[in-house]
């Protein structure tokens, strides 16, 4: 079966990339898929940045934003599923796949099609192996055979206790097929210097408080969503929520939640690197630069691509 051409505009937090998706969305006629593993909840729209005004302004169709209640969980799997439901509904209109965002897994995922990520989840396992260390969890992780393992990234507590579960469910099941279509990516990512990041965060984040976000937050505790659950999608939700329970004063938040998504934008960032070493492509834009000459550099990479041009004859597209 021919490759299905998927546009990816990727970069950290705050690095502008949904400004400049929606202009190519635009001129492309594009559709926006979104590869945020938060903005999926419907009412967690300032702390995730939705930007829905953006879309909604330019005209643009966007998919897998507002897609599940908050309060709800989501992995790769779901997002896996969801996502080619998307570009199916997109390929029927014969306009192109546009794929939007900074959850790295997402979207590595996709790219490398990795079948364990169609194993599911098994809750009472997690909740048995969540007390304890890295160190256990190692060994833990050493009782499975090889070939269930080799494969794992184990940099972190909760990559290995997905490993576990993976490797669990394997020694029981025979793996998930993979019937996903092969995809024909072509990959732009946006970076800028870590002290302009920092500048960019800082001012993003006063922006949200002054838009709401702590008042977001009561909103969904006051919907019946547990601060357990807030404090696991993280970052925003996760400080608010311990302000809101008095576990800190205003300004040791602000310094709190200003470190941490910094730290989160160089995680993005590692990973998006981890992601060149497995044999992605990126072509790296500054994302300093005024968008008008983002737009232009964008036009110059898909122009210079002739296996783009190729998949994207039959597209209702104005190519650029």
């Amino acid at each position: 079966m021919k490759p299905q051409p998927l546009l990816i505009i990727l970069g950290a937090t705050a690095s502008g990339k949904t400004a400049l998706a929606v202009h190519i969305a635009k001129e492309m006629g594009a559709e926006i898929i979104s590869a945020d593993s938060r903005q999926v909840f419907r009412g967690m729209d300032i702390g995730t940045g939705k930007d829905r005004h953006l879309y909604e302004a330019a005209g643009i169709t966007y998919h897998l934003i507002d897609h599940i209640e908050a309060g709800e969980t989501y992995h790769v799997h779901q997002f896996k599923r969801d996502f080619y439901a998307a570009m199916k509904a997109i390929g029927e209109k014969n306009r192109l796949p546009l794929l939007c965002g900074g959850t790295g897994m997402y979207i590595h995922s996709l790219l490398q099609n990795q079948p364990y990520t169609a194993v599911p989840v098994n809750t009472e396992l997690r909740e048995q192996l969540a007390t304890l260390n890295q160190t256990q969890l190692q060994r833990e992780l050493a009782k499975y055979p090889k070939e269930y393992t080799s494969h794992v990234d184990r940099s972190s507590q909760k990559r290995i206790i997905r490993a576990i579960e993976v490797a669990s469910y394997l020694q029981q099941h025979p793996l998930p097929k993979n019937d996903a279509p092969a995809l024909q990516a072509l990959v732009i990512g946006l970076v800028d210097e870590v002290s302009l990041r920092r500048e960019k965060i800082a001012h993003r984040l006063e922006q949200r408080l002054q838009e709401g976000l702590i008042e977001e937050v009561e909103r969904l505790l006051a919907r019946g969503i547990k601060p357990e659950m807030l404090t696991f999608y993280g970052l925003e939700y996760k400080l608010v929520t311990a302000f809101l329970q008095k576990e800190m004063d205003y300004d040791t938040f602000k310094i709190k939640l200003h470190t941490a998504i910094c730290q989160f934008a160089k995680r993005q960032m590692t990973f998006f690197r981890k992601m060149e070493k497995d044999g992605v492509h990126i072509h790296w834009l500054n994302a300093a630069k005024p968008l008008p000459e983002l737009v232009a550099e964008t036009r110059q990479i898909l122009e210079a691509d002739p296996d783009w041009h190729a998949i994207c004859t039959n597209l209702d597209t104005n190519r650029l």
